[in-house]
């Protein structure tokens, strides 16, 4: 019986690109042995490379999902922040009637809105803290507690809810204070 009628596997070590090498260790095995056929060639790094496949596709859809995620909560804080701010049209009215300047104002409106994000902010990171630890096995590169991107996402989500709250307050100041009132 031929060793290589039981399906060995072999390795070569070449200083030459891997595939360049393939004809001659075919013909070699061949003079060798005329029963022994060599097939399924494959270079180590083309079986690296297929071994981490499902490794590469579970961070890939990782990734997308947290990408997705991190704009759904970005639209998610524009809507709701923007949507409160411009409720208070009365209030910054009454407010602008009685003398306050804009800047007191937009501080004002700012201040209340950072202050819920920082909370949302907050318990959304202890949350992700304690999420990352289960899904520790599927991370590659990062640790589970990277604070990179933790203080990169809370400074993304802390520019969203700026913006969201900026916007409509500014709108807002520069409404005439008796159009405000009479919008309630």
């Amino acid at each position: 019986m031929d060793l290589g009628s039981t399906g060995s596997d072999y390795v070569v070590s070449t200083a030459r690109e891997p595939y360049a090498v393939v004809p001659g260790l075919k013909h070699t095995v061949s003079d060798i042995n005329g029963k022994m056929v060599a097939y399924g060639e494959e270079s180590m790094q083309d079986v690296i490379s297929d071994s981490l496949a499902a490794r590469r596709f579970t961070r890939l859809l990782l990734g997308t999902f947290a990408v997705l995620a991190l704009i759904l909560a970005a639209v998610g804080i524009y809507g709701v922040i923007s949507y409160s701010v411009s409720q208070s049209t009365h209030e910054i009215g009454v407010r602008m009637a009685l003398g306050a300047d804009t800047g007191t104002v937009l501080g004002m409106v700012l201040k209340d809105a950072m202050r819920m994000a920082l909370m949302g902010i907050a318990l959304g990171a202890a949350a992700a803290f304690a999420v990352t630890r289960v899904m520790k096995g599927l991370l590659f590169g990062v640790s589970a507690s990277d604070p990179l991107t933790f203080v990169a996402v809370a400074l993304l989500l802390s520019l969203v809810t700026l913006l969201a709250s900026y916007i409509p307050a500014s709108r807002a100041t520069r409404v005439d204070p008796i159009i405000a009132l009479r919008y309630e």
